[in-house]
């Protein structure tokens, strides 16, 4: 357990607690979001001159003290384990990595073992836990889905990049092979995604309630022998979101089967080439890219 305390400045007199809180918590890099500082306050543990408030919207006044407690975080059941990682960049903030296809991004119900958080907790010593059930994940990529991903080592870099997620800014570029000649050099695919009426386990584009705003840019590269080499830049990160608007265009990726028919192809031909972001401590930009897998290379010279 650990306890913060501070005196309202005049620079703070009147501002909601919560707010303040939220403003306390990342001058000192305590990576508290605002919905933890929120569940903080109606559990009683934020106290104004030793009196405790469970109001967020309370108004603070100059000179009172505010004092608030931290519990000690639940540890994760996840065990680390020593799974090969490709760790394209690292610091004290984040790491880089290149995931291979066929690896599940985070455990589940059912699915506790051989996963990447698995492998991040044998390689690194300190990931976020904003979410303990899935340390240093800000992000995921599908099982099928090869290519970058960005892990945060703390819980404000982790904050700070969601942020950026949310906000649409970072810069996201995938390579993928669909069936099919596709035929326009590019176009934008807005349609809404939802759960499959029928099949709850997928996602569908619809047009009915309870659907989410979607948006995919592409540009076709080449094409071959009834088949597609596409660049993909989603504005959104809706679930399965390429896959099923490729399959809602009409061209399904290549080995996709739960969007597309099968094919004979290794994998699901997706790979996450290029990442862009502000880095959460330096404010810089930096941009990551990886090589197309080798059995893409593969296909596109024998059918492109």
């Amino acid at each position: 357990m650990k306890e913060f305390s501070f005196l309202v400045s005049s620079e703070q007199a009147k501002m909601r607690l919560d707010l303040l809180l939220a403003e306390y918590a990342v001058s000192n890099n305590l990576g508290l979001s605002r919905t933890n500082i929120q569940k903080l306050i109606a559990s009683g543990k934020v106290f104004l001159n030793s009196s405790p408030v469970n109001k967020p919207h309370h108004r603070v006044f100059l000179s009172e003290e505010v004092r608030f407690i931290l519990p000690e975080k639940e540890k994760s059941e996840i065990l680390p384990e020593q799974i090969s990682l490709d760790v394209v960049y690292e610091d004290d903030d984040l790491a880089v990595i290149n995931k291979q296809a066929g690896l599940v991004v985070h455990p589940a119900p059912g699915n506790r073992e051989h996963t990447l958080v698995n492998a991040l907790l044998g390689r690194f010593a300190f990931l976020s836990d904003v979410n303990k059930n899935r340390p240093g994940i800000i992000h995921r990529l599908d099982k099928g889905t090869s290519g970058l991903l960005v892990v945060a080592k703390n819980n404000d870099s982790h904050l700070k990049l969601a942020k950026q997620f949310a906000g649409h800014s970072i810069e996201r570029k995938y390579i993928a092979i669909v069936t099919g000649i596709v035929e326009f050099d590019e176009d934008v695919i807005e349609a809404p995604i939802g759960r499959h009426p029928l099949k709850r386990k997928d996602m569908a584009v619809s047009f009915l309630e309870n659907t989410r705003y979607a948006k995919t840019h592409y540009r076709t590269l080449k094409r071959g022998n009834n088949f597609s080499l596409l660049e993909l830049r989603p504005f959104t990160g809706r679930t399965h979101q390429l896959r099923v608007h490729l399959a809602f265009l009409g061209h399904p990726i290549l080995g996709d089967t739960k969007y597309g028919k099968g094919s004979t192809f290794s994998r699901m031909a997706l790979h996450a080439q290029d990442i862009g972001f502000i880095h959460p401590s330096t404010g810089k930009f930096m941009r990551f890219s990886s090589k197309i897998p080798l059995e893409f290379q593969e296909f596109i010279k024998n059918n492109f």
